[in-house]
């Protein structure tokens, strides 16, 4: 009996997909549509998403335009935005709602960089742990003899080729987010 290396490989990009998504919450300088993903309006007696009563839309680097769907909603959702603690400004006009991202100082920069290599090594941590319960069971499998030896040697071998590929994939978002920080 194998190991199973689908589920070792799903356990790794649910890790990939979880620091994707934590560095879409790094506001950086740029406006970005996801930045207001986790941003809840009371609208109609329950919270739901803002992309669920507007549409939401990049107006320029800086600048988001926000058209609620129901003219109603504009101070709900202004509210939503201003209790969220995201740092970002937010004026109202005839259209709807124009959210400002405000430049970032070099000590904020260096800020969010460290938060993101936190989350890069929190990333990591999680998947040298489902390294290690792998390798855990593969030796489990070789001791009451369901594989050979060598089979064993195999299977550690394809696991860390695995491993390697997703710590490299770690590697290149916690650049790419690197970079669009100091940009």
């Amino acid at each position: 009996m194998a190991y199973n290396l689908p589920q070792f490989k799903q356990s790794l990009k649910d890790v990939e997909e979880w620091l994707k998504k934590e560095f879409t919450g790094i506001r950086t300088g740029r406006a970005t549509p996801a930045i207001l993903d986790g941003v809840k309006v009371d609208a109609y007696g329950t919270e739901m998403p803002i992309n669920q009563v507007a549409n939401i839309s990049v107006e320029d680097a800086r600048m988001l335009r926000i058209t609620p769907w129901d003219a109603s909603q504009v101070k709900a959702i202004e509210k939503a935005i201003m209790v969220s603690d995201l740092g970002l400004s937010v004026s109202v006009d005839d259209k709807g709602l124009r959210v400002n991202f405000p430049e970032l100082t070099s000590d904020r920069r260096a800020a969010l960089i460290k938060i993101a290599k936190q989350k890069l090594e929190d990333a990591r941590v999680t998947v040298r742990t489902e390294r290690e319960k792998a390798i855990k069971d593969i030796d489990g499998q070789e001791k009451e003899k369901k594989i050979s030896e060598d089979e064993k040697f195999r299977m550690k071998a394809d696991l860390q080729k695995v491993l390697d590929d997703v710590i490299s994939i770690l590697d290149e978002l916690f650049a790419k987010k690197e970079k669009e920080i100091t940009e």
